[in-house]
């Protein structure tokens, strides 16, 4: 019998000072068998730092390798921006900077190992995609927070994560990284 996905809800107050982005978010997601919860939480920190209007989590990542984890799309359904998460080799960066005008890759993995298996691989447009490293401490402590129900406010200035959940505050960076011959 094939495991099925667990769906976590997540109501956030997201305060990114950053780029003067101030909304309510109430996201339900999906969270695939496979999937650690740092991931699901790099997911869903990596939505609320890129949070547009078309934003939305597509199908990609686990269930769909074709697609990206979240990805934005204009009114007219064009893509602008694919948003990868975790540790996508480097042909599929190339693939993603050759489908959208802007890439970002989350990573909840050690990035300088990651930065390592890019070497010397082509990626087209890799010094315009943007990669961040999400604090795996502050991940470690979010994974022994996650339930069904999730509510908390994300404050971001300067790159710096704080997560209020009422009971407790937990803060993180965000380290900002350069592809490889970038």
């Amino acid at each position: 019998m094939a495991l099925t996905a667990t769906i976590s809800s997540f109501d956030i107050a997201l305060n990114d000072v950053d780029r003067h982005v101030y909304e309510q978010l109430a996201l339900k997601v999906a969270r695939h068998p496979s999937e650690s919860e740092e991931y699901l939480w790099t997911r869903v920190l990596a939505y609320c730092l890129e949070y547009r209007e078309g934003i939305a989590f597509s199908r990609g990542g686990l269930s769909d390798p074709e697609e990206p984890a979240i990805v934005v799309r204009d009114l007219t359904g064009a893509l602008t921006a694919w948003i990868e998460i975790g540790a996508p080799d480097a042909a599929r960066l190339h693939k993603a900077s050759k489908a959208s005008p802007r890439v970002a890759l989350y990573t909840q993995k050690d990035p300088r190992l990651l930065l390592r298996g890019y070497e010397g691989a082509r990626i087209h447009r890799a010094s315009e995609i943007a990669m961040f490293a999400v604090d795996r401490d502050l991940l470690a402590e979010l994974a022994s927070r996650l339930d069904r129900r999730v509510t908390f406010s994300l404050s971001v200035t300067e790159g710096q994560l704080y997560l209020d959940f009422g009971d407790a505050m937990l803060e993180g960076r965000v380290e900002p990284f350069a592809l490889p011959g970038t």
